[in-house]
């Protein structure tokens, strides 16, 4: 969802600051972002944008959204690299990658063959594997089909189905119903009239929500958001034009759960206790849909834990990262 607009907004934040106040430094003396070295991938026949810092295994990056751009990875996973090379990058439509003529062009199951594309380009044999949040969602799709380009597989508050990106989406707005009446009143005119989510006025309202209630344990964080905002017709191409209230598009037709025990790469599935997005009650089932994965619930973060919880965050990467891959998962 994208922080520019409604709900879709929310899932789809630019954050790069808050990784500054996670990791402890004041408002007022926080350093710049400073971006590693970037280029552009020929991939399918579009031109991706993508950025590179440290040695040792590749770590692909999946940004959320669908329309996030990668800077919602930044600074917090410069702190991986001095094992991994940790490869960001901004999707089809997204930041500095190339955009197209119609929105149309934009699809799951695009993102999925680009992230092959980009693996090809970059010359890599196999990768470690990480999505958050629809980058989670991409990541399960890659792996079940190109198993054998997937060292380790990590999803952070990601949905292994379009029925729980609905359930979600149900429990979102009944927060904005019980905590803000009137912003819900003028969204039920709005809707009443015909209005989908995709309006500039159902954005318009969504935006007076503060993200905190769905995004942060400690709502205080979200304060700390830049203007970064992820790309609003991506998302609806993707996700359908009424996304926020009934999930549709290629988002609709997503079902992994009877596929994910198939997975043999090592897999780790982290989740944030506060997660209002992606809600524990149906993240926990990641156990019975891929009993093979390492299970971590995050006790003080909501959708991102590596902003709210980052030395733990860290500590739960680098085990699992550092673990050898047995020789049946290749």
């Amino acid at each position: 969802m994208k922080r520019r607009s409604t709900l879709a907004g929310f899932l789809a934040l630019g954050v790069s600051c808050l990784f500054l106040a996670a990791l402890g430094w004041p408002q007022a003396s926080r350093p710049p972002i400073k971006h590693p070295p970037g280029a552009y991938a020929n991939v399918n026949g579009i031109k991706l944008w993508y950025e590179t810092e440290g040695r040792g295994e590749p770590l692909v990056l999946v940004p959320g959204g669908p329309g996030d751009p990668h800077t919602v990875y930044h600074l917090f996973f410069s702190r991986l690299a001095d094992r991994q090379r940790v490869i960001y990058f901004d999707e089809y439509g997204v930041g500095k990658s190339g955009r197209a003529q119609s929105k149309s062009d934009y699809s799951f199951a695009r993102d999925v063959e680009n992230l092959e594309g980009l693996r090809k380009s970059l010359g890599l044999a196999r990768m470690n594997l990480l999505g958050q949040s629809y980058g989670g969602m991409v990541a399960q799709a890659y792996a079940l089909k190109y198993p054998q380009s997937v060292e380790r597989l990590i999803l952070i508050d990601s949905f292994y189905s379009g029925e729980m990106w609905q359930a979600n989406n149900d429990s979102a707005n009944r927060a904005i119903q019980s905590q803000y009446p009137e912003v819900w009143t003028k969204l039920m005119q709005l809707r009443a009239m015909g209005e989908r989510s995709n309006s500039p006025e159902h954005q318009e309202l969504y935006e007076s929500v503060p993200l905190g209630l769905f995004y942060f344990y400690d709502a205080a964080k979200a304060t700390l958001l830049p203007d970064d905002p992820s790309t609003a017709d991506v998302y609806f191409a993707i996700a359908g034009d009424d996304a926020d209230f009934n999930v549709g598009g290629d988002i609709a037709k997503l079902d992994f759960r009877s596929d994910l025990r198939k997975l043999a790469m090592p897999m780790l599935v982290v989740a944030g206790r506060y997660d209002r997005i992606s809600l524990p009650e149906w993240s926990v089932k990641f156990k019975t849909y891929a009993p093979q994965a390492e299970f971590v619930m995050m006790e003080d973060s909501g959708h991102f834990p590596w902003i709210e919880e980052p030395e733990k965050s860290l500590s739960v990467l680098r085990e699992f990262l550092d673990k050898p891959v047995p020789a049946q998962s290749h």
